[in-house]
């Protein structure tokens, strides 16, 4: 069986935006991606709420991948693919997070992943836009968050071909909800898993 590593932040862990709650299996991409995929794939969901990607996370070290990830990879036998969706809370205004030092936290991460890892996928960030500065967020992300994820996303392409990854770019096809700029409703994480499955089928 293959087996495939959802790795990243809220909204892999299913952030519900409506309640803050978290969706259920059959609600959020990551746990919906396997009906999508045929019966020989396994799927280990580890997503966590407000997990950043490359900067230290003062609320300890399962919310910053630089120090967890490492001892999820060791965690598991060999995965077949790793989906690495991380990035979206390094934006937040707090951190005065350089985009630039994007790539070599990518490439970080990419090498832990490889001792244990055949292919990987990287997930930029959510692009946001000016309705996340009327919700509940905008007490985390602020203008330049908004101009950072707009640009960040070149970061990720770019890292992917320097590292032999795939690039797997939500936003082309997905915006988050209009409740609070930063979170899948249960019809795009739907969507997401579909377009997802029909991309790994073409590398799996």
């Amino acid at each position: 069986m293959k087996k495939i590593l959802c790795y990243g932040d809220s909204n892999t862990f299913g952030f519900n935006p409506l309640n803050g709650s978290r969706y259920g299996q059959n609600e959020r991409w990551s746990g919906i991606l396997k009906q999508n995929l045929s019966a020989n794939f396994e799927i280990i969901e580890e997503g966590m709420n407000n997990r950043t990607g490359f900067v230290d996370n003062p609320d300890g070290i399962i919310f910053s991948s630089q120090k967890h990830f490492p001892s999820i990879i060791n965690k598991y036998d060999k995965f077949d693919i790793l989906i690495l969706a991380i990035g979206t809370n390094d934006l937040q205004f707090l951190y005065d997070f350089e985009i630039e030092s994007a790539e070599e936290g990518l490439k970080t991460l990419i090498n832990i992943a490889k001792t244990n890892t055949k292919q990987i996928i990287l997930i930029p960030p959510v692009k946001l836009d000016n309705r996340i500065l009327n919700g509940y967020f905008k007490i985390m992300f602020d203008k330049s968050s908004i101009e950072k994820s707009l640009r960040i996303g070149e970061i990720y392409k770019k890292t992917a071909e320097d590292t032999g990854c795939k690039i797997f770019d939500i936003n082309e096809f997905a915006k988050p909800s209009d409740i609070d700029g930063l979170h899948y409703t249960p019809e795009v994480h739907k969507l997401i898993a579909q377009n997802l499955a029909e991309f790994i089928s073409t590398i799996a």
